[in-house]
């Protein structure tokens, strides 16, 4: 069982004791990410997590590795387009210590202006790495062109000419406008005390309160963008307009998805890889936000493929959308679901970045049993709906990356 505890300056703490755990996992989730930012503070949100460790007040940046590592657990964080975490997971007797150093990189970072530099070139060389990288550079060109004027078209790291910019002054100031206590939420499960709990609810309640940032909507745009690139193999990502994660029908597109592309037994997987020989890879995903989503369809082949493997794709998807899924494929997807979220929640940390992300994103902790039962509900005929509403060509949208044609030819296959 889970206790949450909302603090009079609106930070929230979800904590979850699991019996026989013998360590401990804690997160800071914080409402912030990268479309948070104004055009000009683009990356300010990623930058960010970057800086808390590089030093605080109390420790040099090699003083926090060291103090990391003799614990021998982990410490991390990651930046996405509407949070950032911090995180880490130790022995219980540990608790104290990591809690420790957590809140030290959180709230006492220097954000010293040496760092900053030595950091905007560690960034940059991310973005690099990404370039390199033609399955993200698909994607991050597929957000940029369907959620053009939005926030959400925005990458994560920010770009050289945004980063430029950026002073330790500017990223505290950033931080400083949110990171507010109404916008946090603590998570903390495995093995603790109450003193502890005590302890993490007394630092969250010394936070002073302020106003928490909304971000500006998003709207999906159909859109088709091509990017020459010298690579072995095109990567394709074609994408339908979804919902945002507060839908009702959202365990729905979990197992669409499944069945789509979510497996080596999907329709896409099967269809493309094992009975035709056109692909190494493919694959379906969902991203989706508070006010916005889509369904992502991702492949990679030679271009001597690439006209056969649409067409097969195309065939897949209206086949799905015309007739729905049978009986065996609901069954099992729904199975893969089930017992994926009852496994994950054996893991300490799993179970501690579901309590914080779901009190974060939704607003409260959707349980276990909850999750459970709304896949249950799942019937064949909502997803064949689901299919027919989700899959509508006028409008799709399509990004490729590597020895492609122009992008007039892939809106021609869409039927523009």
């Amino acid at each position: 069982m889970y206790q949450t505890i909302t603090l009079p300056n609106g930070a929230r703490l979800v904590t979850c004791q699991v019996p026989d755990a013998r360590s401990a996992a804690l997160g800071f989730f914080i409402g912030a990410g990268s479309r948070y930012e104004l055009p000009e503070e683009n990356g300010s949100a990623h930058f960010i997590e970057h800086m808390l460790f590089k030093g605080t007040d109390r420790r040099s940046a090699g003083q926090l590795a060291r103090d990391m590592d003799e614990l021998g657990g982990q410490f991390n964080a990651y930046t996405t387009k509407d949070h950032t975490c911090f995180y880490t997971r130790v022995l219980d007797k540990h608790l104290d210590r990591g809690l420790d150093i957590l809140s030290d990189m959180l709230f006492h970072s220097r954000f010293d202006q040496e760092d900053v530099e030595l950091e905007r070139g560690v960034i940059l060389e991310e973005i690099g790495m990404y370039e390199d990288a033609p399955e993200d550079l698909t994607a991050e060109r597929l957000a940029g062109a369907v959620y053009k004027g939005c926030p959400l078209a925005r990458p994560i790291l920010g770009t050289q000419a945004t980063l430029a910019g950026m002073t330790g002054e500017g990223l505290r100031r950033w931080q400083q406008q949110h990171y507010q206590p109404g916008a946090m939420v603590a998570a903390l499960a495995g093995s603790f005390t109450q003193k502890q709990v005590d302890d993490l609810a007394g630092l969250l309640s010394g936070l002073e309160p302020g106003p928490v940032s909304s971000p500006a909507p998003a709207r999906f745009r159909p859109a088709v963008t091509a990017r020459k690139k010298a690579i072995e193999q095109n990567h394709l990502l074609l994408a339908f307009p979804a919902f945002s994660y507060l839908d009702p029908r959202r365990q729905q597109l979990v197992l669409l998805n499944a069945l789509l592309g979510g497996g080596c037994s999907s329709r896409l997987f099967q269809t493309l890889r094992e009975e035709r020989g056109l692909c190494y890879t493919v694959c379906s995903y969902v991203s989706d936000y508070a006010d916005a989503g889509l369904l992502g369809i991702y492949t990679a082949l030679n271009r001597e493929q690439e006209d056969r493997a649409l067409d097969a794709l195309r065939e897949v998807v209206c086949r799905l959308a015309d007739q729905g899924p049978t009986q065996e494929e609901l069954d099992r997807v729904r199975e893969q679901a089930k017992a994926g979220l009852i496994m994950g929640e054996e893991s300490v940390q799993n179970r501690m970045s579901s309590l914080g992300s779901s009190l974060l994103l939704f607003g409260r902790v959707r349980t276990q049993r909850e999750l459970l039962e709304a896949y249950d509900q799942v019937t064949r005929q909502q997803l064949r709906q689901l299919a027919e509403e989700i899959f509508q060509w006028d409008g799709a949208s399509l990004s490729a990356v590597g020895r492609v044609g122009p992008a007039a030819g892939y809106a021609r296959w869409l039927g523009r």
